[in-house]
């Protein structure tokens, strides 16, 4: 497999449902900010990945002929909320494997208010396994929005294992607002305390209604080129994708009824475990990291299934500070999907675009100082996990 370098990325602001442009707006736009980036034309473009949930088929499409009509492939994709690092991981395979020099993923989605919900009545639902096993542990709470089910409930089974606060919980949402309010492309960049998210409208387990992520319109997207492309012509080759898995759910999701595992911990954990083996480096190694906060106790999940710290210390992590700048790793910079919003098909693509600014030093007051690996952590029920893993090589800018 070749060497696949991010030669540049877009991303447009992301706003509440009812203020955005039209899905084909947002994604080409997305789509010329990256190839401006890039120092690139459409035509140079040889094949598409275009992420989306909600949406009828070919929008990918429809958003590119919005810039240029060349014929090449376009492949749509819908993976949930992991759908934009889907895109991602399918455009650096192809370049990886030689089947061409450059390819585009894109992500855009253009959202309604309000919590997740099944779109379709007349057929089984996707989650149903992940759903019967919430009724079986929690039947009380079966009337809650389903996201919002599983998430909450993996939070109270990580309480009750280990014993964490709500406070710790509710440190989550304040440090994402910290972070956004130096990212103008954040939805929520208005600072909260700790006990203004407490006292928030209460979900389930530890959750209250601001340690979820607001549904979200927007559109992302990042250019993959090979090695000898990018010599050829002088492109941007100091971000490099050092690693990359994709993983689906395994029989552990559903045997233990734990809440934890429908909701991805060990995706997370075998993916994580992967890409440090291809790339020949630990958790410790990375420096800045945008990972899948959907809700506040994803995030506290996550720390551990990424090995970012060992099993029942995410707690102490958080205490410590080590989450954020002046400590161990810096978690969302850019605000994550609890303040920079979630649209779903641009989620993974907007991580990418952090990260690779990250890394070239382009974050302005956001940026964590001397950051040379990032890990990017992108999560769909359903389910599927993508964890990249990027390097800054010097000299290449």
């Amino acid at each position: 497999m070749g060497r696949v370098y991010v030669a540049g990325v877009g991303m447009i602001p992301f706003v509440k449902p009812g203020t955005s442009a039209d899905y084909p707006d947002m994604g080409a736009e997305a789509v010329r900010l990256a190839l401006a980036d890039a120092r690139l034309g459409y035509q140079d473009v040889q094949q598409a990945y275009a992420g989306y949930v909600y949406g009828d088929s070919t929008s990918g499409q429809r958003a590119l002929y919005q810039v240029g009509v060349t014929g090449i492939p376009v492949v749509n994709v819908n993976n949930n909320c992991s759908t934009g690092s889907s895109a991602l991981y399918l455009a650096r395979q192809a370049v990886a494997s030689g089947a061409v020099d450059c390819a585009i993923a894109f992500g855009f989605e253009q959202m309604a208010p309000g919590a997740l919900q099944a779109v379709y009545s007349d057929r089984p639902n996707p989650l149903g396994r992940f759903l019967d096993i919430a009724d079986a542990v929690d039947p009380e709470a079966s009337a809650a929005p389903m996201a919002i089910r599983l998430f909450g409930g993996a939070g109270a089974e990580y309480q009750a294992r280990y014993g964490a606060k709500d406070e710790t919980f509710a440190k989550i949402t304040r440090k994402a607002r910290r972070h956004a309010e130096h990212n103008e492309r954040a939805i929520f960049r208005a600072p909260v305390t700790v006990e203004e998210v407490l006292a928030s409208q209460k979900m389930i387990g530890p959750l209250t209604r601001l340690q979820c992520c607001p549904p979200t319109c927007g559109a992302a997207a990042a250019i993959l080129v090979s090695e000898d492309f990018a010599r050829k012509r002088g492109l941007d080759r100091s971000v490099l994708i050092r690693g990359q898995a994709m993983t689906t759910d395994f029989a552990s999701t559903f045997e233990d009824n734990s809440m934890m595992k429908v909701v991805g911990f060990d995706l997370t954990a075998a993916a994580a475990a992967q890409i440090y083996a291809e790339a020949g480096l630990g958790a410790d190694d990375v420096d800045v990291v945008e990972l899948h906060d959907c809700f506040t106790a994803n995030e506290i999940i996550s720390y551990e299934g990424l090995g970012l710290t060992p099993a029942g210390t995410a707690e102490r992590f958080v205490e410590d500070g080590d989450n954020t700048y002046g400590g161990r790793v810096v978690t969302n910079p850019s605000g994550g999907l609890l303040a920079k919003g979630h649209p779903l098909g641009a989620t993974g693509l907007a991580q990418c675009a952090e990260l690779v600014w990250q890394l070239r030093g382009q974050a302005g007051p956001r940026q964590v100082e001397g950051a040379r690996i990032a890990l990017q952590h992108n999560l769909g029920l359903g389910g599927a996990c993508v964890v990249t893993l990027y390097e800054r090589e010097a000299g290449h800018g």
